[in-house]
């Protein structure tokens, strides 16, 4: 049977044509397909879809090139498909794994988050030199000379407003103990 006349089979349903097209190239086209899915199990299953599909939609099939190109082109879009819903969903579970490894213990999470609000709450608590001059030093990373010549003041004074400042934290955080090292430590404190 010629090109035309499977073509023709094919569309008005004719299973003896569509047979004929399944047996001529089923085989070759799972070879084919293999060559992007490097498994020939999943290349025989992607090819037997596409038949399967192709037979689902035969009846609004218009094939503009060689029978022959457009099966190798339908196949090789398929197995491109699959490679791109694979990655995707390899993407997905990746971050998905990643997301779980971050977020092993919840209940650390909501310690450090709740111990995080209440170091901000006492800082912002303090007198207003001693809360400037803490942040500077703490979360700004400036040197106690470098706090005092900007702010006019002694260095001793710098010193002495960051231990005030260190002792209310640790008066007030003596329930946090264990996380309040870790949390310093991250967030340089």
């Amino acid at each position: 049977m010629g090109e035309s006349k499977l073509i023709t089979g094919l569309i008005a349903g004719n299973e003896k044509s569509y047979n004929q097209l399944f047996e001529e190239y089923y085989a070759v086209l799972s070879v084919f397909a293999k060559k992007y899915v490097n498994d020939i199990e999943l290349a025989k299953e992607l090819v037997q879809d596409f038949f399967v599909h192709l037979f689902e939609i035969r009846e609004s099939l218009s094939i503009q090139t060689s029978l022959k190109s457009y099966l190798y082109q339908s196949v090789k879009n398929r197995c491109l498909n699959y490679i791109n819903q694979n990655n995707i969903r390899n993407k997905h579970l990746e971050n998905i794994k990643i997301s779980s490894d971050t977020t092993t213990n919840l209940e650390e999470i909501i310690e450090e988050t709740e111990l995080e609000q209440q170091i901000f709450k006492i800082v912002s608590g303090l007198p207003a030199q001693c809360q400037n001059i803490f942040q500077m030093s703490r979360v700004n990373g400036m040197k106690n000379k470098e706090i005092s010549e900007k702010l006019n003041i002694s260095i001793r004074t710098v010193e002495k407003q960051i231990s005030k400042a260190l002792k209310s934290l640790r008066v007030k955080l003596k329930p946090y103990l264990n996380l309040l090292i870790y949390i310093i430590l991250s967030l340089n404190l």
